[in-house]
């Protein structure tokens, strides 16, 4: 009984095996889509933020640009790592479709 039941799992593996292979290609698109929305929408930030900084210098206002240009500064790590996440999510994926 027990060699019957381990043929039996390992042939219910061996059928479920292309089903989880097709869930990392997914995954890595979702990632990858994820990863393209936040980098817009930190691009979108260092946009207002440059706009803000320039405002408060032509004001006058020192104090405020140097917080905004810290904000500033943030944004466009934040957008660094955005844009690592975003290459390591496409290689993954080109990995993932490659073993396929």
């Amino acid at each position: 009984m027990t060699k019957l039941a381990t043929i039996s799992g390992l042939l219910l593996l061996g059928l479920t095996a292309p089903a989880f292979a097709g869930n990392d290609v997914t995954q890595d698109r979702r990632e990858v889509r994820q990863d393209r929305r936040e980098i817009r929408h930190d691009t979108r930030e260092v946009r207002s933020d440059r706009r803000e900084v320039r405002a408060d210098l032509r004001a006058g206002d020192r104090r405020e640009a140097r917080q905004d240009t810290r904000e500033l500064k943030r944004d466009q790590r934040e957008r660094r790592g955005d844009r690592r996440d975003l290459r390591q999510d496409r290689r993954d994926l080109r990995h993932d479709r490659r073993d396929r």
